[in-house]
């Protein structure tokens, strides 16, 4: 009887176990691995192949757009160029030949952390608008900056014709830019904030990529004289008109030094509640406002007071009054005053009893020299 056991039969040649493939000796190593959650913009993103070389590595983002990467001279590890994205998906696929030209393929799939706090700029002038010759460039952040070199490294203010525009920082949350001197009529600035996903401190990151352009439109600068009574207009240099003011009392005089306006507001209220003055005022509708600080000093048209206050009294809160009417008037003085104002435009104050502006208080940053200015970035 014959049985299967014991006998040994050698497969022809050609066979079945000749005909089987041989896998690949390469060997690709994804790092961050498949399946990875939570990834952060600066961990290690690398692909790399062992026992063979790389032949190609596509990276997609979640919208499908290739990311730009880079293999080392003997292709055996790859690198993104820049840093990865928050809040984003990737996916890999990778191919790599070992020695005698077999191939082996992995393809992965991960996802990078998404910012539980993250960094918002927000920023003066507003894109598009045309301002005066002193405006400043500044940013507000909405929560404090512990790596302040990589944020301004995120961002840059840039002319047409160029100029060096520097920055400086006011605590750890205002960064303002200004040239050394006031900004030629006809430059073209951009404002490219390239914040997102920079690390602003620990685990707070960036959200913006966008530009700002604004225009700088032509020359005017203003002097208050609080002994004089007087605001002197210039347009490039030259007189354009002198109006009749009614600086701070005595008790409350105006800030001297050079402030810019920062806001142009037609009718506004004005309590002094909200500067420190309680119950003395509470004006609900002040006509032709013009913002020159953070701590509520305006030139403003003024219904109020009597006409002769204009020109021979100090009497205000602070404030530099211009006569007008109620509901506001555009032949009166403050009237005159708000339409030929752009945003921008300087206003110096001198001759009054008090301090100079804080550079912090409104756009107040040219009353700093430029070596102060530049040991601030």
């Amino acid at each position: 009887m014959l049985t299967a056991c014991g006998l040994g039969f050698a497969p022809a040649e050609g066979g079945a176990a000749d005909r089987a493939p041989k896998v690949s000796r390469a060997q690709i190593r994804i790092t961050p691995g498949d399946g990875a959650r939570e990834v952060r913009p600066d961990d290690p993103f690398t692909v790399e192949a062992e026992h063979g070389r790389l032949t190609s590595v596509r990276v997609a983002d979640g919208e499908g757009a290739a990311i730009d990467g880079a293999l080392n001279p003997d292709r055996t590890r790859w690198q993104p160029r820049d840093r990865l994205a928050l809040s984003a998906k990737y996916t890999v696929d990778a191919v790599a030949v070992d020695g005698d030209g077999r191939r082996a393929a992995k393809h992965a799939v991960f996802t990078t952390l998404v910012p539980r706090n993250t960094l918002v700029g927000y920023f003066t002038p507003e894109d598009g608008q045309t301002v005066g010759t002193g405006m400043i460039v500044s940013l507000d952040f909405n929560r404090p900056v512990a790596d302040r070199a990589a944020v301004q490294r995120a961002i840059s203010v840039t002319s047409v014709p160029a100029v060096d525009v520097e920055p400086h920082w006011f605590g750890d949350q205002r960064l303002d830019f200004r040239p050394r001197y006031r900004w030629q009529p006809g430059t073209a600035v951009t404002l490219a904030l390239r914040l997102r996903d920079v690390e602003a401190a620990h685990e707070v990151y960036g959200v913006q990529h966008k530009d700002v352009r604004f225009t700088v439109g032509r020359d005017q600068t203003s002097v208050v004289d609080a002994a004089t009574h007087t605001m002197t207009v210039r347009r490039a240099g030259q007189v354009f008109r002198v109006l009749p003011v009614s600086a701070g009392a005595p008790d409350n005089p105006t800030y001297n030094g050079a402030m810019v306006v920062s806001e142009k507001l037609r009718l506004t209220r004005m309590n002094g509640d909200t500067v420190g003055f309680g119950g003395e005022y509470d004006i609900p509708d002040v006509p032709h406002a013009l913002r020159l600080t953070r701590s509520g000093t305006f030139v403003h048209g003024s219904y109020w007071a009597p006409p002769g206050t204009f020109g021979s009294a100090n009497t205000s809160h602070g404030c530099v009054g211009l006569y007008d009417v109620k509901g506001g008037g555009d032949a009166t003085p403050a009237g005159w005053f708000f339409d030929h104002t752009l945003v921008g435009d300087t206003v110096t104050v001198v001759n009054s009893h008090d301090r100079t502006v804080a550079p912090d208080n409104g756009l107040g940053g040219w009353n700093l020299s430029w070596r102060q200015w530049v040991s601030g970035g």
